[in-house]
């Protein structure tokens, strides 16, 4: 998982890998088999309302923020932004987002114009997986 995962993780949750398969009784009844079927349909349909669900992300990074305890302004910093968020936010660490994010910018690396264009992909990628963000982010 690159640092976009990291990331979606912190700000959406990570998502719970599936359960084991139970072992099935030799001879499974018709009503035990219904009953199985009922519970699948359940876990999907819960699956599916919780995909359908937003994540406010500028509550969950002012949450993280003040949980540091210190000044991070995550709405123009990638660096802080991810600082907050408790990840690496080194060089190394913002080429990786790049590279997750597909740059082919021309600017070099660690330049104001690059991790500008970072935030703000970073912020698009957020809101098309259920991300609300604010307005004024998205411009």
């Amino acid at each position: 998982m690159g640092i976009l995962g990291s990331i979606k993780d912190k700000i959406f949750g990570k998502k719970d890998a599936a359960e084991p398969a139970a072992a099935a009784p030799a001879a499974p009844s018709t009503a035990d088999l219904t009953e199985s079927m009922n519970k699948t349909a359940e876990k999907l349909q819960a699956a599916i309302q919780a995909a359908k669900e937003s994540v406010d992300v500028e509550a969950v990074l002012e949450a993280a923020v003040k949980a540091k305890g210190i000044k991070l302004n995550w709405r123009t910093s990638i660096v802080d932004l991810m600082k907050a968020l408790d990840l690496d936010s080194s060089l190394a660490a913002r080429k990786e987002l790049a590279a997750d994010l597909n740059y082919s910018g021309p600017h070099a690396d660690g330049s104001a114009e690059k991790n500008i264009w970072l935030h703000k992909e970073l912020m698009k990628v957020l809101a098309e997986n259920g991300g609300i963000i604010p307005k004024d982010l998205l411009k």
